[in-house]
């Protein structure tokens, strides 16, 4: 099973999804262009220009250019569902799952947590037991689900572009590790006990039907689109106004490019940014990106889409690191996608915890454990990895 993922992430993004890719990239920029030309020929009023140019095409479209990847895991991983390969891996790690106090059947909501967590949570309703429930609930948000791929792609290229396919592996053993040790202690303190036998019925191995697979495919591609097409377009218009407004010589108004400190936006992020510091990405800009992240993760890749000024990722990653070099280092980078992967989901995911948990109680403890714990991880590993790049911590 891990040598078919770690084969399955190569091909997505070394390969397969890194090529279509490129090819989306040249179609949103050429576009982009010819807006850009369209809205100067007609005059259009400089603040629309630049909410169209700058706000909608850089933020939405440094998003959209991540969909062959997205789709391309997504097939793969419905090869494996729909050949009867998923329901095997269940069985299979029942026996290591009831080492940490679960059952063979939390795998399935696990393993759905890769595409989307709104849906993995929804599926612990076919478990029987509500200690393996809230449990599993718990647990399930450590998957590292497919609105967090941008991230790490956009990440890699920018910083560590010859080993891209060793970080993402990385950031989903991360979350599987961290999701064992949480089962570990959760087992010993708030849920005590045996989880319920383990039934399956196993489904005959088949070839995949191409019908299945395209559906598949296009109902959780649809999905992302359409979240960028309203979650993350109206994100990026407010972040857009936030960013080009401010006081400006004692006024307020539409400020210039060079006066992107003044912003509402930059007033917001250096309120914030301090938290951030003992992480190495105390820059009021990265720290405005890390909050966007809980209204959809892929708001990420939008926000430094807006903040940095470009709308694509160069294939060698020299365009962002340029754009970032002043604002973090590679550890610094490193300890910025931990905390994305670990820290509480999306606002949609939280709504469904907050449904199926049903207690406040239990629903603010999960957010707060998660954030709290991405907080701590990421402080160890930016603080540990400064220490052993350069021989100090960062304290910076």
């Amino acid at each position: 099973f891990v040598g078919i993922m770690v084969l399955v992430f190569y091909l997505t993004f070394n390969v397969i999804g890194a090529w279509l890719q490129g090819i989306l990239q040249l179609g949103i920029d050429k576009i982009s262009v010819l807006t850009d030309q369209a809205l100067t020929a007609a005059h259009v009023n400089h603040a629309i220009h630049s909410l169209v140019i700058e706000g909608i095409f850089t933020g939405v479209g440094s998003v959209l250019s991540f969909l062959p990847i997205i789709v391309t895991l997504f097939f793969f991983l419905s090869l494996m569902e729909d050949s009867g390969y998923i329901a095997r891996v269940a069985f299979v790690m029942d026996k290591v799952l009831r080492k940490i106090g679960l059952s063979g059947r939390s795998i399935v909501p696990m393993l759905i947590g890769f595409g989307c967590t709104v849906p993995a949570v929804m599926a612990t309703r076919t478990l029987t037991s509500e200690r393996d429930r809230k449990m599993t609930i718990l647990l399930t948000p450590f998957m590292s689900c497919s609105a967090k791929v941008p991230i790490y792609a956009f990440f890699s290229a920018a910083f560590f572009p010859h080993y891209a396919a060793l970080v993402m592996i990385g950031m989903y053993f991360i979350g599987i590790i961290v999701g064992i040790i949480m089962a570990f202690i959760f087992k010993k303190t708030l849920f005590k006990g045996e989880p319920v036998p383990f039934v399956m019925e196993l489904p005959a191995y088949h070839m995949p039907t191409v019908g299945n697979v395209l559906r598949s495919m296009w109902e959780r591609g649809s999905s992302f689109i359409k979240k960028a097409g309203t979650i993350i377009l109206l994100s990026t218009i407010v972040l857009w106004f936030l960013m080009n407004f401010g006081w400006s010589d004692g006024s307020f108004g539409m400020l210039e490019a060079e006066q992107l400190d003044s912003s509402i936006l930059a007033k917001i992020g250096s309120v914030i940014a301090p938290v951030f510091t003992p992480l190495g990405w105390g820059d009021w800009k990265m720290a405005v990106a890390a909050v966007t992240g809980l209204i959809a993760k892929e708001n990420v890749v939008g926000t430094f889409g807006i903040l940095f000024g470009f709308a694509e990722v160069a294939e060698d990653g020299a365009e962002i690191w340029g754009a970032l070099a002043g604002s973090m280092t590679a550890v610094a980078a490193y300890s910025f996608l931990v905390f994305n992967l670990l820290c509480a989901p999306c606002f949609a995911a939280m709504g469904a915890i907050k449904r199926e948990m049903n207690n406040a109680k239990w629903f603010w403890f999960a957010v707060g454990y998660q954030t709290l714990l991405a907080y701590v991880v990421s402080l160890c590993v930016y603080q540990i990895g400064t220490w052993i790049t350069t021989g100090t911590f960062g304290i910076a």
